[in-house]
């Protein structure tokens, strides 16, 4: 059984003519994907800051993440994927002194709510999880090398890269050094040039610390990144990504120090949009996140992934309840296709061996998800359509592909990873069954001496019950409605 990709089927080899295409932050245009390694994949991805329970945008570029990788594994390539832990910054720092709790509890106890919501919406585990506070020495070794090479210095503690001593730099964000704001926090003292960004920041009082030839102090936000890249994936590897906003300051400071010592670094730099409220970007400063542990009490995992990883990663979302429902409802025609099909073959439907080439096609073209959802709905209505027809040997070969286009979206409800997914009482769903039967006998009853009122009448109070009932050549069949 093929475990890599979890639910997504392997092709039978290196699929040396196919050309990925993804879109480059740093070229500003979507360009053919050439791995430095044929056959294999070097992903890097800026993940959690744990100063706080994710909201479901943060989620949302793990799960578009998510989605990349499988690609690549459906199309045969070996696939290393790092996603790291930022478990000390400034914000965590702030957040221990106002709650008056350890920072590495703090850092602890929001990893794991993390990972719980990566899990939950059915992200497969990264290759590895790094946290910054295990790779000092890593970071120790990069700014001594900086700082022989002319671009970093020391001052008052402080180890500050020199953002003049390196050519290019701001070539990913597009901007103009000469009108260059760079964030800065208090203590950031003894700077050359107020656009130099803080690689290590000297003790505080009361801050944790680490030893190092300057002092001791604690690392700066963009360095720990460069460091773990380099640890994981060596001087350079395909992809980094993360969200849009990371494009400046952190990404363009991380080039800047992994260019320094001499780093090829990423050779794509993929950047996914934010989930918005009222046109504003998801945050915890604004007031405005949805708790992912909060969300999936309300929501099913699974529709939640298809609510954030359906849209094209490169588009914004704007949260609200009825975007959620009407991806709900679709999910729902999904899904109930797969079980009338499932009911319809007496057992289990294997996934097809490819996805259907247009699927392929728009997957290739910069993850192009949209595009090939529609092609997972173009089938599931050519099957529908088979099963009205009572042709079972069409609609399982149309399931069989649905289930390898939905393996790859991690969005197959057969995986074992959702089978106790939808807890929407299925202990009960035996006595349910027997209810609805009985109800749907009176209706039936209704409908055999014309009294289409009362037949009408039964139909439309399960629906507001949350029942849909569909009428089939075997007869009524009841499921559960969107909400």
């Amino acid at each position: 059984m093929w475990q890599k990709g979890r639910g997504a089927p392997p092709t039978a080899h290196y699929p040396g003519g196919v050309t990925i295409r993804l879109y480059d932050t740093s070229a500003r245009q979507i360009r053919d994907f050439t791995p430095i390694t044929p056959g294999c994949v070097s992903i890097y991805l800026c993940g959690a800051t744990v100063q706080a329970a994710p909201h479901i945008g943060h989620i949302r570029s793990g799960l578009n993440f998510d989605i990349m990788r499988r690609w690549f594994e459906y199309r045969g390539y070996d696939v290393t994927f790092i996603r790291n832990v930022t478990d000390i910054d400034d914000k965590i720092i702030r957040k221990s002194a106002e709650q008056d709790r350890p920072w590495w509890a703090i850092g602890y106890e929001n990893e794991r709510a993390f990972n719980d919501g990566y899990t939950a919406l059915g992200c497969l585990p990264p290759t590895y999880e790094p946290r910054a506070t295990g790779h000092v020495t890593e970071m120790i070794e990069m700014m001594r090398t900086l700082i022989e090479r002319g671009h970093a210095y020391e001052a008052d503690g402080n180890v500050y890269f020199d953002v003049r001593s390196l050519p290019g730099y701001l070539s990913l964000s597009n901007q103009d050094l000469d009108e260059l704001r760079q964030p800065a926090e208090d203590g950031e003292t003894g700077k050359r040039d107020p656009r130099d960004f803080a690689m290590w920041k000297a003790v505080k009082p009361g801050e944790p610390s680490w030893e190092t030839p300057w002092g001791r102090g604690r690392p700066g936000w963009h360095l720990e990144c460069s460091a773990m890249a380099h640890k994981y994936l060596g001087s350079a590897f395909d992809i980094h990504g993360g969200g849009i906003d990371l494009i400046f300051p952190h990404h363009e400071n991380e080039i800047a120090q992994a260019r320094g010592v001499g780093d090829e670094f990423a050779h794509y730099w993929v950047h996914n949009s934010w989930v918005t409220m009222s046109g504003e970007k998801m945050s915890k400063s604004l007031g405005n996140s949805v708790l992912v542990s909060e969300m999936v009490k309300e929501w099913r995992p699974i529709v939640l992934r298809y609510y954030l990883g359906t849209p094209h990663y490169r588009s914004t979302i704007e949260y609200s309840e009825e975007a959620l429902r009407e991806a709900e409802s679709a999910f729902a025609r999904i899904e109930g296709f797969v079980q009338r099909v499932v009911e319809k073959a007496g057992g289990a439907v294997e996934p097809a061996a490819e996805v259907p080439p247009a699927f392929a096609e728009a997957m290739d073209d910069d993850l192009g998800v949209p595009g090939a959802l529609a092609v997972v709905h173009t089938t599931v209505r050519q099957g529908n359509s088979a099963l009205a027809a009572d042709d079972k040997e069409a609609a399982v070969a149309r399931l069989a592909e649905v289930r390898a286009m939905l393996a790859v979206l991690g969005l197959d409800p057969l995986d074992p990873h959702w089978a106790g997914e939808s807890d929407r009482g299925e202990d009960l769903h035996g006595v349910v069954d027997t209810l609805v039967r009985l109800v749907l006998q009176q209706r039936e009853s209704a409908r055999a001496r014309k009294d289409w009122a009362t037949a009408d009448a039964i139909r439309d109070q399960l629906n507001q019950s949350g029942l849909v009932i569909e009428d089939g050549p075997q007869g009524p069949r009841w499921t559960l409605g969107p909400r």
